[in-house]
C-alpha cells in the first residue's frame, strides 16, 4: 500500500512538471518565459532550457539578456552532448559580442566542443582541422587564461590524431609493398616523413621513424642492381640515424638487424 500511495505521489509530481512545462512553452510572456528558462539551465534540465532559449533569443535580440540567453543556449546544447550544434553557437556567441561577459569562455568551449566532436583518426579529419583552429584562436585572444594548458593540451591530443592517420596511412603503403608494380615503399617512407616534419614533438615519432627505415631496407632489397648499393647505404645512414635519437628504443633489435643485413652488402659490394 504505501509502495503505491509514492508511485501515486511521483506520478502526480511528474504530471504536474509536465503541465507547468507545456504551460511555460504557450506562454506569450516572455520575461516569464527567460526566468523559467534559466531555472531549468539552472537544475540540469538543459533539454527544456534548450528548447526555451532557442524560441527567446530571436525575441530578445538587442535587448540587455540577448547576450546571456545565446550563451546559455549554447551551454545546453554542450551539456546534452550535442557538440556540433554546441559549437556553432558558441562561435555565433563570439562573433556576436566579441568583448561579451561569455567571449573567453564561449571561445574555449567552442574548441572544446569541436575536440569532443573529432572522429576516430581512420576518418577524415576535417573536424579535427576546426578544432584546433578555433582552440589556437582562443589561445591568441586569450593567452593568459587559466584554461590554456587544458587548451594545449587537447591541441597535441588533436595533433597526435592527426599523426596517427598519416601513421596508418604509411603503415598501410608498406604492407602493400610492391604490389601491382607500384612502389609503395617509398610512398611509406614519403607519408612518414611529412608527418616527421610537420609534427616534431609527436608521440608517435618513434614508430615513424622505425617505418622510415624499414620501408628504406625494403627498397634497398628490391631495387634493381644499379641502384641497390646506393640505397643500401641510405638504410645504413638511417639507422644510425634511429639510434641516436632513440638509444633505448623497443625496436632496436630490427634495426640492428637491418644494420647489419644493409653492411653485409655494402662490404662486399
Amino acid at each position: 500500500m504505501k509502495k503505491n500511495i509514492i508511485i501515486t505521489l511521483l506520478a502526480a509530481l511528474v504530471l504536474s512538471s509536465c503541465g507547468e512545462y507545456n504551460k511555460i512553452l504557450k506562454s506569450t510572456d516572455y520575461e516569464y518565459k527567460y526566468e523559467a528558462a534559466k531555472n531549468y539551465f539552472a537544475k540540469g534540465q538543459y533539454s527544456k532550457s534548450a528548447t526555451l532559449l532557442s524560441e527567446l533569443i530571436i525575441i530578445l535580440k538587442g535587448t540587455d539578456k540577448a547576450e546571456e540567453s545565446l550563451y546559455m543556449l549554447a551551454m545546453s546544447y554542450y551539456n546534452q552532448k550535442d557538440y556540433s550544434t554546441a559549437a556553432q553557437s558558441f562561435i555565433t556567441y563570439f562573433n556576436t559580442y566579441p568583448r561579451g561577459t561569455f567571449s573567453e569562455l564561449a571561445r574555449f568551449h567552442a574548441g572544446k566542443a569541436l575536440y569532443l566532436d573529432t572522429p576516430e583518426a581512420r576518418l577524415d579529419q576535417s573536424g579535427t582541422y576546426s578544432a584546433i583552429q578555433q582552440l589556437q584562436m582562443f589561445l591568441e585572444y586569450y593567452p593568459g587564461s587559466d584554461k590554456k594548458q587544458e587548451a594545449q593540451n587537447m591541441i597535441f591530443e588533436l595533433q597526435d590524431k592527426l599523426v596517427l592517420k598519416e601513421f596508418l596511412s604509411a603503415k598501410l603503403y608498406y604492407n602493400l609493398g610492391n604490389y601491382m608494380g607500384a612502389n609503395n615503399y617509398l610512398s611509406c617512407v614519403i607519408t612518414a616523413q611529412n608527418a616527421l616534419r610537420d609534427y616534431p614533438y609527436t608521440h608517435y615519432r618513434e614508430d615513424l621513424s622505425i617505418m622510415v627505415l624499414r620501408a628504406k631496407y625494403e627498397m634497398a632489397m628490391n631495387s634493381t642492381e644499379d641502384k641497390r648499393a646506393e640505397r643500401y647505404r641510405e638504410t645504413i645512414d638511417e639507422c644510425y640515424a634511429f639510434k641516436n635519437e632513440f638509444p633505448e628504443s623497443k625496436y632496436l633489435k630490427d634495426a640492428d638487424r637491418i644494420f647489419e643485413a644493409s653492411s653485409s652488402y655494402v662490404t662486399k659490394d
